[in-house]
């Protein structure tokens, strides 16, 4: 197989098609758990095996099957780092840079990684075809150095045997590790960088946005009053307060200035 056809991407449903096609398999995702919020990362792992990355009509669809809010949906993956929010190149190669690894030869490996594929750091080759990241420890310290190839091991790794798997990759002839889907041809790097432009609710009208809630804060007085009128709070509180030979120091219902 030619490095042409390798970087094609190949003919897909379109995702509502893709969805329909996975609702028997969410269905019994869903149904092994108690609560169904447990099947979050299951349902997510089969939408990254299914596109290639978690999309943004992926976690919409997610959300609705489990009745969660799209942002719980969002913050999960964007919290876990094999989960990708862009597309990723057919073959993510994930090198360790971590101590026994390092000490192994792990930064001429990586040299050499960046050196042939002409990327860096969580980029992608300019034909889709290698995504590359390096990683923190992979478990498998007495085989240094290491990586994976779409999570898939490859150890003691050499200067030769990285030219063997690029050749073979880029050939074709590389038949240990199946490519990744890839509905959408990547972009350079894959990394989403945090939206600084933006407040939390929480940060909105307050003169320090870094730490609302502290003294001076209106509105962090204002959530800790709420929480001190909640009678499900309140009874907890006390209860802690109790055990710990302070009950009485606490009075849901009055005013910070007036608690002792």
């Amino acid at each position: 197989m030619s490095n042409q056809a390798i970087s094609t991407l190949e003919p897909v449903p379109d995702f509502a098609v893709l969805a329909a096609g996975l609702q028997d398999e969410f269905r019994a995702l869903i149904a092994q758990y108690e609560d169904s919020r447990s099947a979050l990362l299951p349902i997510i792992h089969r939408f990254q095996e299914a596109e290639g990355y978690v999309s943004p009509q992926a976690m919409q669809v997610s959300a609705e099957l489990l009745n969660l809010p799209l942002a719980v949906v969002e913050s999960t993956v964007s919290f876990y780092t094999l989960f990708f929010r862009k597309p990723v190149g057919k073959y993510m190669l994930q090198v360790c840079r971590n101590l026994s690894c390092a000490l192994n030869g792990a930064e001429e490996i990586m040299a050499q990684f960046r050196e042939r594929l002409g990327v860096g750091h969580l980029e992608t080759t300019d034909d889709g075809l290698f995504s590359y990241e390096e990683v923190e420890c992979l478990a498998a310290c007495d085989k240094a150095p290491c990586m994976q190839v779409n999570l898939d091991f490859v150890y003691h790794l050499t200067p030769d045997l990285v030219d063997a798997l690029l050749a073979g990759i880029r050939n074709g002839t590389y038949t240990d590790t199946p490519p990744l889907p890839q509905r959408a041809k990547p972009e350079r790097s894959w990394h989403v960088a945090q939206d600084t432009g933006k407040k939390a609710a929480g940060a909105l009208g307050v003169s320090n946005p870094n730490a609302p809630g502290g003294i001076g804060d209106a509105s962090g007085r204002a959530a800790l009053q709420r929480i001190v009128d909640d009678t499900a709070v309140g009874a907890r509180t006390h209860e802690r307060l109790v055990r710990e030979g302070q009950a009485g120091t606490l009075h849901p219902g009055k005013d910070a200035h007036e608690r002792h």
